[in-house]
């Protein structure tokens, strides 16, 4: 279908990130507490991508569209090349930051892969996506240009349109800081922003705000989004460690989650005026703090909509905190979500991302679904298919020190071209797969 001329309610697709074979506990991300608390911990890969698949098939069993974006390539030994140092001695000396940077396996957190805008949403009637630069932090600033060409190669029908990332200085972190909410005047697109380029204005003390307002403001206006609202983030929720909004947000459809002092002062009150048939949901600091929030990652929680029933897809965590639950179960008696369901997802939780982390939303009208690529969508079968892929090639554990193992970075590159066979991507995905092939014609 071209331009969205289908259902004027698009349903929320979510497309997971595979957890790719070089997941490690690096710390490379200040500002994410959990990040920084299990630095220099043993992380197991199989563990993390299996844990994901779970989450896949408990999504896709409630009857609604379930996809994955495959990992990015790593190690990007090419930037350490980039940077003086030779082939033979990348892995060896280069510093345990730049080595731990290049081998970072977090494009598994789609949330942060691109803002989507609904076709029925856009004054051009197609759905608009924008990758993310993810300018603010080393290791994920190197995904831009790679998560752009892989966009376009899973959603490669015309009903897409895609957009390059954004110049660096306009730091945008994707959809952990973006909501489509359908309100009875139609879908409102929201954005929440951390800061702006000028120089003054109140800012975060402890951790530095990521999102800028104008890469907000520039991708609503080339998605030419018909209705957008642009949130201020509160410095004091970014200081306990909010570093995307996601961490103390989440809405779907004509729902909106989130803790009260998430923004800055008389935000939520323009939401409200805003969004008539929207239920908001907001939890005050005395039913629980902005620390316990971050603690549990309630608010990473992922929302989802059937038929006008919600479910929240919640940490364990959330389950285990008194605070937390009593939020939870509270929400359930108002009626505000009517199930939850609790997750283990410790190994992507350990870095820092939690069930909501892990999913792109992308809203799609009638017969738009057709034109992502088929081998990327999840069925009992491709599930079955990618387990056994993962036990035959990801690690049971994962060191910082097994980053210098020459054999970690062929066993990568193995298991990608092993999985780009099985979804039926072609040989030329990956960029390593594109220099082998031109190795082999000269």
């Amino acid at each position: 279908m071209i331009g969205g001329a289908g259902s004027l309610n698009p349903v929320t697709a979510n497309f997971d990130g595979l957890v790719g074979p070089t997941h490690n506990y690096a710390g490379l991300s200040h500002g994410n507490v959990a990040s920084l608390d299990h630095a220099g911990q043993e992380s197991s890969p199989r563990a993390a991508v299996l844990q994901g698949l779970d989450k896949m098939a408990a999504v896709s069993r409630l009857g609604l569209v379930q996809g994955f974006l495959p990992p990015l390539a790593r190690p990007r030994l090419d930037v350490l090349h980039g940077l003086g140092f030779s082939e033979d001695s990348a892995q060896r000396d280069a510093p345990a930051a730049l080595l731990a940077a290049c081998f970072s396996a977090s494009s598994m957190w789609t949330a942060n892969a691109a803002t989507v805008t609904a076709s029925t949403d856009s004054h051009g009637g197609y759905v608009q996506l924008t990758a993310a630069n993810l300018s603010s932090k080393l290791h994920r600033s190197l995904e831009g240009p790679e998560m752009s060409d892989l966009l376009r190669r899973v959603f490669r029908g015309s009903a897409f349109v895609h957009h390059a990332p954004l110049l660096a200085p306009l730091a945008d972190e994707g959809a952990a800081n973006h909501t489509r909410l359908r309100t009875d005047a139609g879908g409102l697109d929201v954005f929440a922003f951390g800061r702006d380029l000028s120089p003054s204005g109140v800012r975060p003390k402890r951790f530095a705000a990521r999102q800028v307002r104008e890469a907000s403001e520039a991708i609503a206006r080339r998605h030419g989004v018909k209705r957008a609202l642009f949130l201020r983030q509160a410095p004091e929720a970014i200081d306990a460690g909010a570093f995307h909004n996601d961490v103390v947000a989440v809405g779907e459809g004509a729902r909106f989650l989130t803790h009260g002092n998430a923004y800055a002062p008389g935000e939520l009150e323009r939401l409200e005026s805003l969004t008539p048939g929207v239920r908001i949901a907001a939890v005050g600091p005395e039913r629980l703090s902005l620390e316990d929030c971050v603690a549990t990652y309630l608010f990473n929680s992922q929302l989802l909509e059937q038929d006008g029933r919600y479910v929240l897809l919640a940490p364990i965590g959330v389950q285990r905190h008194e605070g937390a639950k009593a939020v939870v179960e509270a929400w359930l008696a108002e009626g505000t979500i009517h199930e939850v369901a609790y997750f283990d997802l410790h190994q992507s939780m350990r870095n820092g991302g939690g069930p909501a982390c892990l999913r792109l939303r992308v809203p799609l009208a009638d017969g738009e679904v057709d034109g992502a690529h088929p081998g990327c969508l999840w069925s009992e079968a491709r599930d079955l298919q990618l387990r056994a892929w993962a036990q035959a090639h990801y690690r049971e554990r994962l060191r910082p020190e097994d980053l210098r193992d020459p054999a970690l970075a062929r066993e990568s590159h193995e298991a990608l071209d092993a999985l780009t066979q099985l979804l039926e991507l072609g040989s030329d995905f990956y960029p390593f797969q594109r220099v082998q092939q031109a190795s082999k014609t000269r």
